[in-house]
This record gives C-alpha cells, structure tokens and sequence, in this order.
C-alpha cells in the first residue's frame, strides 16, 4: 500500500506528464506559418530549373495563372538556367527576401539539397515541384507535387510491350540528366515496364541531359550501332523531338515515345496527332496544386499538409491525340 507522500508524488508526476501531453499538442497544433491569415499579402518565391525548357515555361505559365486567382499572392520566378549555382545563389537571394513560401523545381538533387535546408531552417515552407532534393517530404522539405516518375514511364514500358512490339525486337532509351530524380525513375521505369515481354531486348540507353540536339546526336549513334532498333522511349518531349529527326536522317521507322505531353505546335499531342510519334504521357505541373498548398498554409493557417501529392499522366495515343489536341 502507497503512503501518503507516495500518492502525492505519484498525482503530481501525473499532472506534470498531463501538462506535457497538452503542451506537445497546442505545439503540434500551431500554424506552419505563424504570419498567416486570410487577408495578409504574401509572396511566393519559386526557383525554376531551367526556363528554357518547353516544359518548364509551361510551369511557369500554369503557376502564374493559379496564383493570379488568389488576392493576396504575388508569384516571383526567378531561372536556374540549367546550373546549380545559379539556381542556388537565387534561393539564398528568396531567404534573404525572407518569401513566405518557397517553390522549388531543383535542376540536380544532391547540390540544391543545402540551399533548401537553408530555407527550412529559415521557416520558410519549401514545396518541391517535380524533381526532389535529397530527403523525405515532410521532414527534409515541406512537401513534393509532381507525378510519379516511374509509373509515367512504366505506363511507356507496358504500352510497348502489349501494343507497339507484341511479337518483340529490339527498344532503346534516351535518359535525360542523370543527376536528376526525374531520369533516374523514368529509365529504370520503362526497362520494368517492358519486362512484361521476355521478347523484348533494352539494347542501348543514353543520357541526352533532354536536349534535343544531343537526342538526336546520341539516337543517330544507337541506330548505328543497332539498326533494329524499332521503339525509342524519350524521357522528355524534347529528346522524342531530336530522336525523330536522327531516325528520319537515317532511313528508318522507329516508334517513338515521348514525355509530358506538352500543349502547342511543338508539343507531344500534336507529335502524335500528326503520326510523329507513336505515343506521349503527360506529366502534370502540379502547379494548381502547389498554389492550393500554398493558400492552405498562408491563408487558412494549416498545421500540417500532406507530405506528398501525386497528379496523375495522361496516356496520349493516337486513339485520343487528335480530340486532345484541339484543347
């Protein structure tokens, strides 16, 4: 049986326990930004990779329009021009300015990973887009919108080994940067994805970095090295775009495959309505996203968001090319 001095020192040991259990929650339950509020001004500062790509102008594009529908948020880019220390150095400039929120698309994983620590460490949220920086979501960085790399491309390895080579033969692909999330995935994506054909032979891959004059350079090699060669996945639209002059160059039909899916005159949907291409999958913005994100932070004053946001593709075939292209 407890004495009386044991029971009080039994009661305040539980108090002090209940006391921390209801500090850890009114903690836990704080705003991720403390300066949040439905009518503040807020700036979001996003890092783009490169604005020369097709498809990161289309982000661009999609983001400026989502955040020109919210009262309150003023939307600054600045361009990574396809180098880290560009890209990092204008990272550090949006800590300095002190942003509310940080959009990044980083051009390589492992250099942008320190400046993005900077960021959170700063208390900026920071919104990884499309490509990730080493770490998890929701404890390195805040959280990744983007679409699933290496389902995209699976979808790609699946569609050519049911449809486009069912009796088999020979495939080849054209990897982009291979110091990027995005490449990584996708590459090891379509060679699983055509393994559901043991007829099917992966024989060449190469890093076109998705320029499309070195897809067109590298593809004109693989061609002469294997002239069989009759399915070339394209990580992006723009290395697919190279590759189609490089097999026009040398003579032969191959069935080509891009990704993104990009709108427009020189984007995969019109590739593929034309009969350019023999497919594309889209790979979404996920700009919609990140600014809902961004609303739910800085004007609802959320406590947590979902560490991860995954958008769905969009298989672009000749069955739906030409009705998606009038969009």
């Amino acid at each position: 049986m407890k004495t009386t001095t044991q029971r009080r020192v039994l009661k305040a040991a539980l108090l002090a326990g209940a006391g921390l259990c209801i500090a850890g929650a009114a903690q836990a339950a704080d705003p991720m930004v403390k300066a949040c509020a439905k009518d503040g001004q807020f700036i979001i500062g996003f890092s783009q990779a490169n604005n020369a790509e097709p498809y990161r102008q289309h982000v661009n594009d999609e983001l400026t329009a989502a955040a020109k529908e919210v009262p309150g948020f003023t939307l600054q880019i600045a361009d990574g021009a396809g180098n880290v220390n560009t890209q990092t150095s204008q990272v550090d400039n949006f800590i300095t300015q002190k942003v509310d929120i940080l959009l990044i698309s980083p051009f390589e994983a492992a250099p942008l990973t320190p400046a993005v620590k900077r960021a959170m460490d700063a208390g900026i949220p920071v919104i990884e887009l499309d490509r990730k920086t080493v770490g998890d979501p929701g404890k390195d960085y805040t959280a990744f919108i983007g679409g699933d790399n290496y389902k995209i491309a699976m979808e790609a390895g699946k569609y050519t080994a049911k449809t486009l080579l069912p009796d088999g033969g020979e495939a080849a692909v054209l990897e982009g940067l291979p110091s990027s999330t995005p490449a990584v995935e996708r590459l090891n994506g379509f060679k699983d994805g055509v393994k559901e054909n043991a007829k099917i032979q992966v024989v060449a891959e190469q890093a076109a970095d998705w320029v499309p004059d070195k897809a067109q350079t590298a593809f004109a090699a693989m061609l002469q090295a294997h002239p069989d060669i009759k399915v070339l996945y394209a990580s992006n639209d723009m290395m697919a775009a190279g590759a189609l002059l490089a097999a026009k160059g040398a003579g032969k039909d191959v069935k080509i495959i891009g990704t993104d899916g990009l709108p427009g005159p020189a984007g995969g949907i019109e590739a593929v309505a034309r009969g350019d291409w023999a497919a594309t999958f889209t790979y979404p913005t996920g700009a919609k996203e990140a600014i809902e994100m961004s609303k739910k932070i800085l004007l609802d004053c959320a406590t947590s968001v979902e560490p991860t946001v995954t958008v769905d593709t969009t298989a672009i075939t000749p069955e739906n090319a030409k009705a998606l292209a009038g969009k």
